[in-house]
């Protein structure tokens, strides 16, 4: 595939036309309790399993499709009706990357099928209080003994922890001469690990977030990844245009919402899709959808391409920070077309509002997002 285009092939329309059909039949009804309840949905899980969704991005040899632009399709359309939804794709390609590009082939092997397959969930944790999306940063400390290393520190808002079979930490370390950060696979169940309570989010309620604690983990030597910071920085430029994806489609969704809104409601003796004030916003709306969606997946391409990584870095955040930011302006447009309804937690497009301001903030906030794009631009490499 060509670094400088993207198209989709029959089998990804194929694809993107199945779980449009899906999403609209077995998501739509379950959307808003799952928003409402808070409650990890089991059921959509396995329903994703069942279809083999999972497996999109990941290589062929582990038991995937290996297309990233398939990946982020299935996350768009899903991501139209319930953000929970393509939440449960994404928290679990979001290892992906790093275990892709720093792992040895034992650790390959042991993870990635299971995660394609979706017989194992993983989480990844890299955010701290004092640090935020400052991986360089971060204080959580794994001291090398003999036996591997012991592991101390704390982490906040780790997606999918509370159900994972392991966690992907980053952590200090020194070994020898070496002194830097490094991801380290922490098992389901290990002493000295601590999830803690699922925290009470504005938005993307249904895949929770917890904070961990580490009290003298021991990780075993076949549990360090290797690669150090760059293995952290792959698993972020590969789950990057994912959570763009996730955008586009929380933006198509809330423009149908609209649409369907101001079609069938009336003011001033005359249809309110009729006032030229709201025709033009609804066309702003879906050319700002539509010039993030080419975006994302001119990203998603170059991950299947296994574009140059500072290449990649800059595509993908510019992807991830243009389609968030449009997925919240967007989201807001709609509101104010609901008028009243748009605030009331009897329509949807609430549902949307509060989840798209969730999207400018993960996977690195839209601040970072910039500060990769300019440094790229002004030939600074990234801080460790």
């Amino acid at each position: 595939m060509s670094l400088n285009q993207y198209a989709l092939n029959e089998d990804q329309r194929q694809i993107q036309d199945l779980i449009r059909r899906v999403a609209r039949e077995k998501v739509a009804p379950r959307a808003d309790e799952i928003d409402r309840t808070a409650e990890y949905p089991h059921d959509m899980f396995e329903m994703l399993k069942q279809l083999g969704l999972f497996a999109l991005p990941f290589p062929e040899q582990y038991g995937g499709a290996g297309s990233m632009l398939s990946a982020c399709l299935a996350i768009e359309e899903f991501g139209r009706i319930c953000y929970n939804t393509a939440y449960l794709l994404l928290v679990q390609w979001v290892p992906f990357g790093a275990i892709l590009h720093g792992g040895t082939e034992d650790q390959k092997q042991r993870l990635l099928p299971g995660l394609a397959s979706g017989d194992l969930r993983g989480a990844f944790s890299t955010t701290e209080a004092q640090s935020g999306s400052d991986v360089s940063s971060i204080k959580s400390r794994a001291e090398k003994v003999a036996d591997g290393y012991l592991l101390n520190g704390s982490k906040i808002w780790c997606t999918n922890s509370d159900i994972a079979d392991f966690i992907l930490v980053a952590a200090r370390y020194r070994e020898g001469d070496t002194d830097g950060i490094s991801l380290f696979i922490v098992e389901k169940g290990s002493k000295g690990l601590e999830v803690g309570p699922k925290e009470d989010k504005m938005g993307a309620r249904g895949v929770p977030s917890c904070p961990l604690f580490f009290d003298n983990v021991l990780i075993p030597e076949k549990n360090k990844l290797g690669g150090g910071f760059k293995s952290v920085m792959q698993a972020f430029n590969a789950s990057r245009p994912l959570i763009g994806a996730r955008a586009v489609g929380l933006s198509q969704g809330a423009l149908d919402h609209a649409i369907e809104f101001v079609k069938n409601r009336s003011a001033f003796g005359q249809q309110v899709s009729d006032f030229q004030g709201v025709r033009w916003m609804l066309a702003d709306m879906a050319m700002q959808t539509e010039a993030a969606r080419h975006l994302v997946y001119r990203a998603a391409s170059l991950v299947d391409a296994n574009a140059p990584a500072t290449e990649l870095a800059q595509v993908a955040a510019m992807a991830k920070c243009v389609a968030t930011d449009t997925a919240m302006k967007v989201a807001t447009d709609a509101v104010q077309l609901f008028g009243a309804a748009g605030i009331s937690s009897e329509y949807p497009i609430n549902r949307y509002f509060r989840d798209a301001k969730v999207l400018q903030i993960i996977e690195g906030t839209n601040q970072i997002q910039r500060n990769i794009i300019s440094n790229g631009l002004l030939g600074r490499p990234p801080k460790k």
